[in-house]
């Protein structure tokens, strides 16, 4: 057997390829350290919005966004949390907890949820919607200590088409 062929002077180990694939994609554990510290901080945050929220608004298992409005104060409902499967579960119990009223309402959660952002107040054209959540809330709230019937849920909303997400 003659010497080695040019592609077997250039092949490169299995360390080699570890050790490259670490170089470029970034080492794992260091990766696994910084989600896992992303995701301890983002527990941190929705355990201090949830419960400062009116209502939770959810698409029953893959969205969930939790508003607060508050008529002397605000000029429009603000998304305090929102978030997708685990996070969305993670607000649903948060809220749970906190006897926070969770609305089921699929096409109005996902609007809402890429529609807006965390702190901001809720997309204009979607306004009427949350006021009609808001409105059942309230009056949830009035039958709960005796006050008033028992309120119907809403369950289609008026939403733009613009703001209709289509999985």
């Amino acid at each position: 057997m003659r010497g080695a062929s040019s592609y077997e002077k250039t092949k490169m180990t299995d360390q080699e390829v570890r050790d490259e694939g670490k170089e470029s994609e970034g080492n794992p554990e260091v990766k696994r350290k910084i989600r896992s510290t992303q995701l301890q901080r983002l527990r941190q945050r929705l355990q201090q919005a949830v419960p400062k929220s009116t209502v939770v608004i959810t698409n029953p298992t893959h969205y969930a966004v939790a508003l607060a409005y508050d008529s002397q104060r605000d000029n429009a409902p603000r998304i305090m949390a929102r978030g997708c499967d685990l996070i969305a579960h993670e607000i649903r119990m948060l809220a749970v907890a906190n006897a926070i009223p969770i609305y089921e309402a699929p096409v109005l959660a996902r609007a809402i949820y890429h529609s807006g952002k965390v702190g901001r107040e809720i997309h204009p054209g979607l306004y009427m919607a949350v006021a009609i959540v808001l409105s059942y809330v309230h009056q949830l709230k009035s039958f709960q200590v005796g006050v008033g019937a028992a309120p119907v849920p809403v369950y289609e909303f008026d939403i733009p088409t613009e703001l209709i997400f289509k999985e």
